[in-house]
């Protein structure tokens, strides 16, 4: 095991599963840095290890220093508290199934170094599968399911998650840590699921000058669509009861915003501008099969009981 990798607990289960998030670019809606952190604290997961964060990280560049230093707090002149870069492991589950949640700070330097690391993790602890989420921002309804693309690193994956309502990827760019980890696993045989979801931005510059604009910052619709694949992939029961409900809060108060911007701007059509932008989108629904079979019988059952089902024998 590499050297970087500092683990204090082995956790005892039949299937491990991890789920990963970093602070980093690919972060629209919070989505990789939030929600790892909300699992944590939601399912009260403990800290069984870490990456220790050495020679991964720059201390400056010019004209981004700032967005690259440890941030400091002084009182009187001495240091009450340092934040520095952290790799962190926790662990929640029982001897039948468990799942790791991995938080961490996009590395600068030594990508192949900090990868051998992340993937002696999952070799020592016998993860079975790694699900990597990410966001992306992008001009698509608020209302509706969010867009989810899809990046794997083996072959075989790609049957199956064709049932999780995705677009696979055909992005052409500079990589995220996700794709480079699934470019990177295949050689090694460890399944890697990225899920990027999209999150809803949108430019009015166009019709009312640079200042205006309106994108979610944490996107719990995205958050709570990713975990009802998550859930079904891994086969948990994580209670998405309050994801669900702060979904329904968000698309309340975009609503809101949306209606105060309209009327702030009343010399644009911002519901025509909408309705144009959106137009070509398509909306893919995630189903699961559990779900279908539930919604199927609930119908027949109303069916029956308004006696169409006899009326139609």
């Amino acid at each position: 095991m590499d050297a970087l990798v500092k683990l204090w607990e082995l956790p005892v289960t039949r299937e491990l599963y991890m789920l990963a998030g970093w602070q980093q670019w690919a972060d629209a809606g919070s989505i990789s840095s939030g929600l790892p952190q909300y699992l944590i604290k939601k399912l009260e997961a403990r800290k069984i290890g870490e990456i220790i964060s050495d020679n991964f990280y720059l201390f400056q560049v010019p004209g981004a220093h700032h967005f690259l230093r440890p941030q400091v707090k002084l009182e009187e002149g001495y240091r009450m508290t340092m934040s520095m870069p952290q790799n962190e492991i926790f662990y929640t589950g029982d001897h039948q199934k468990g799942l790791l949640l991995f938080l961490g700070e996009e590395p600068h330097l030594n990508m192949d170094r900090y990868v051998t690391a992340f993937f002696d993790v999952l070799h020592t602890l016998n993860v079975k599968r790694v699900v990597i989420v990410g966001g992306v921002y992008g001009a698509m309804p608020y209302d509706k399911e969010r867009e989810v693309t899809c990046v794997y690193s083996l072959p075989h994956l790609k049957p199956e998650l064709t049932k999780y309502a995705v677009r696979f990827s055909d992005y052409e760019g500079g990589t995220t840590i996700g794709a480079y980890l699934a470019h990177k696993a295949e050689a090694r045989d460890i399944e890697i699921v990225v899920f990027y979801g999209f999150v809803p931005s949108y430019d009015f510059s166009e019709m009312v000058g640079p200042v205006h604009g309106l994108r979610i910052e944490n996107d719990f619709k995205a958050w709570y669509d990713l975990m009802r694949r998550v859930n079904y992939m891994f086969n948990m029961e994580i209670d998405l009861t309050e994801l669900e409900q702060e979904s329904k809060k968000l698309l309340t108060s975009m609503e809101a915003e949306l209606e105060e911007l309209d009327t702030q701007l009343s010399d644009v059509d911002l519901q025509d501008y909408l309705e144009k932008l959106f137009e070509d989108f398509q909306e893919r629904r995630f189903i699961p099969l559990g779900d279908m079979w539930e919604r199927g019988l609930r119908d027949l059952f109303k069916d029956m009981e308004d006696g169409d089902f006899l009326n139609e024998s």
